[in-house]
C-alpha cells in the first residue's frame, strides 16, 4: 500500500519513504495547559491520531514514534495562575489532567512520547549555545535572539516575502533586536515566574521562547531530521517558520523533518470562533453533550486540509451514521484485515470521507442469500457476515466501532433530546398508516413528529428524518 501525504513545504502531495522504516518518526505540537482545550485543538488530536493508526498499520506499532508536547512554561500560563491566584505547577497539572481526559474520551491513542518543556530545558540551553556559536543567534540585554536575515531561506515554509511576514505577525518591538523579525529564544524572568539558569554566560535566570521548546523536544526524542511534522495552519508562521531556522541552523541540516502536514481551519456554525460570539466550545464541554465517537466521526467527515463547519445539525447527523453502522454490525468481531478501497482512500493523503463513503457501502445489508456485488465491494464471494466483519476492522483503523450492538443497547444517544427510538416507533406508524390509506393518521403522526422538530423525508427508498432548523 503506498501512502501519499501532501507537505506544506513543497506544496504537493508526495508518496511517503520514511528515513528508517524500522522507526517512523513523527511529531506534533501539543498543547499550551492553561485551559480546557477548545474544540478547533481538538482536530490535529484527531487527525494525527488518524495518522498515527495508519502508520503503525502500515510499518507496525513497534516501529512507529509519536511525539506530542506538552508546553507547560509559557506567559499564557503565568498570567492565568496570577488571575486564578494558584500555583504555576498546580494549573499546569491540573490543565494537563484534563486534556488528557478529553483526549482519551475522543478514542484517541496515548503518543509514545509525551515531553513536557519544563523537562528539557538543558537541550533548550544546549541548542541556544550551538545557534549563538554558529552565528545564528545572539546576546542582548540578557535576552537571547534568533538573527533571521543569517538564514538565506527563511520564510520557505510559509511561502511569503519578509516584509509581509514581518506585517502579519506581531513582532515584539525591542531596542536591543537587530532586526525586527529576530525573535527571542530565551529571556529574562520576572520575580515569580520560572527561571532557571541562562545559557551563553548571562547570569540573570530565564526561561524559554516559545520556538525552541519544540526544537528541543523533537531533537531529544525524533534527532537531527526526522519524518513527518503536524500541527494546525495557524501554526506554519510564526512557530513552525521559527522551529526549521532553529533546528536546520544548529544542526547545519537541509530539512528539519521531511514532511510537513497542517489541518485547516475550524469555525462553528458558519463563524470564526470566538467568546465574544458566544459560540466557543471547549472540549470538556462538548463531550458533556456527544460521546466522544459521535464527535470524532463528525470530525473525520471532513478531509484534514479543508476547512471545516462545526454544526449541531452535523453532530446529529453522525450520531444516525453510527447508530445505523452498529445496526449492521450487530456483535461481530472484527476481521484481521482490513477492506482494501477503505484503505485505499485513507492512504491518499488521510482522505477520511472517502474512506468513511467507504464504509457507508459496507454498511449497506445485502439480500438474504446473496453477496455482496464484487465490483461495488471488492469483498470477493464473502458473505455477510464477513462484511461486516470487515466494516468494523476498517472503522476501527480509523477509532471508530469499537464497541458493539449489544453493549450499545440503552446508552442510544440521544439526538437533541429527541428519543430515537421513539421517532423510529412512530414513522412505522405512519408507513402502516399509509399502506392501509389511512391518510389522516399519517398526517397526525407527521404534525406530531414535526411538533418534536423531526422534519421526514419520503423517497423511493424509504423515510428519513433529520431535525428541524
Amino acid at each position: 500500500m503506498e501512502l501519499k501525504l501532501y507537505d506544506t513545504l513543497t506544496r504537493e502531495k508526495r508518496v511517503f519513504r520514511p528515513i528508517d522504516s524500522a522507526r517512523v518518526r513523527m511529531y506534533v505540537c501539543g498543547p499550551t495547559v492553561y485551559d480546557f482545550a477548545h474544540i478547533g485543538n481538538a482536530r490535529p488530536v484527531i487527525v494525527f491520531d488518524v495518522l498515527f493508526r495508519l502508520l503503525r498499520h502500515i510499518y507496525g506499532a513497534e516501529h512507529v514514534t509519536y511525539v506530542r508536547n506538552i508546553t507547560d512554561v509559557d506567559d499564557k500560563i503565568n498570567a492565568r495562575a496570577a488571575e486564578r491566584g494558584v500555583l504555576i505547577r498546580e494549573l499546569t497539572e491540573d490543565t494537563y489532567k484534563n486534556f488528557k481526559a478529553d483526549v482519551e474520551a475522543l478514542g484517541c491513542l496515548p503518543s509514545t512520547v509525551e515531553p513536557r518543556a519544563t523537562e528539557h530545558i538543558e537541550p533548550m540551553k544546549a541548542l541556544i549555545e550551538k545557534l549563538v556559536a554558529a552565528g545564528h543567534a545572539y546576546v542582548a540585554e540578557e535576552h537571547v535572539l534568533f538573527d533571521v536575515p543569517s538564514m538565506p531561506d527563511y520564510g520557505k515554509l510559509s511561502s511569503r516575502p519578509l516584509d509581509e511576514m514581518i506585517a502579519g505577525a506581531r513582532v515584539e518591538v525591542a531596542p536591543y533586536k537587530r532586526n525586527p523579525t529576530d525573535f527571542v529564544l530565551w529571556k529574562p524572568s520576572k520575580p515569580g515566574e520560572p527561571a532557571w539558569p541562562s545559557p551563553c554566560g548571562i547570569k540573570a535566570p530565564g526561561r524559554p521562547g516559545w520556538h525552541i521548546e519544540c526544537s528541543a523536544m523533537a531533537w531529544k526524542h525524533l534527532g537531527e531530521t526526522f519524518d513527518i511534522h503536524g500541527g494546525g495552519i495557524d501554526l506554519v508562521f510564526p512557530h513552525h517558520e521559527n522551529e526549521i531556522a532553529q533546528s536546520r541552523c544548529a544542526f547545519h541540516t537541509g530539512v528539519m523533518a521531511n514532511y510537513w502536514m497542517h489541518n485547516g481551519f475550524l469555525q462553528v456554525e458558519g463563524e470564526k470562533m470566538s467568546k465574544s460570539l458566544g459560540n466557543f466550545v471547549t472540549i470538556h464541554e462538548l463531550l458533556k453533550d456527544w460521546p466522544g465517537e459521535v464527535v470524532r466521526l463528525n470530525m473525520l467527515r471532513t478531509q484534514y486540509r479543508q476547512p471545516i463547519d462545526w454544526t449541531m445539525r452535523g453532530l446529529d447527523e453522525s450520531t444516525k451514521i453510527l447508530d445505523t453502522w452498529y445496526q449492521a454490525i450487530g456483535d461481530v468481531p472484527p476481521a484481521p484485515e482490513v477492506d482494501s478501497i477503505f484503505s485505499a482512500a485513507l492512504s491518499d493523503d488521510l482522505n477520511t470521507p472517502a474512506a468513511i463513503a467507504r464504509l457507508h457501502q459496507m454498511a449497506r445489508p445485502p439480500e438474504v442469500g446473496t453477496t455482496f456485488e464484487a465490483g461495488v465491494s471488492m469483498l470477493g464471494d464473502r458473505t455477510g457476515e464477513d462484511a461486516k466483519r470487515y466494516l468494523k476492522s476498517s472503522a476501527m483503523l480509523i477509532g471508530l466501532l469499537g464497541d458493539t450492538a449489544s453493549s450499545r443497547k440503552g446508552k442510544e444517544i440521544s439526538i437533541s433530546g429527541i428519543d430515537q427510538s421513539a421517532v423510529a416507533g412512530l414513522i412505522e406508524a405512519r408507513n402502516a398508516a399509509r399502506k392501509a390509506k389511512d391518510f389522516k393518521e399519517s398526517d397526525r403522526i407527521r404534525d406530531a413528529l414535526a411538533a418534536m422538530g423531526v422534519v421526514l423525508k419520503d423517497s423511493k427508498d424509504g423515510t428519513t428524518w433529520e431535525i428541524a432548523r
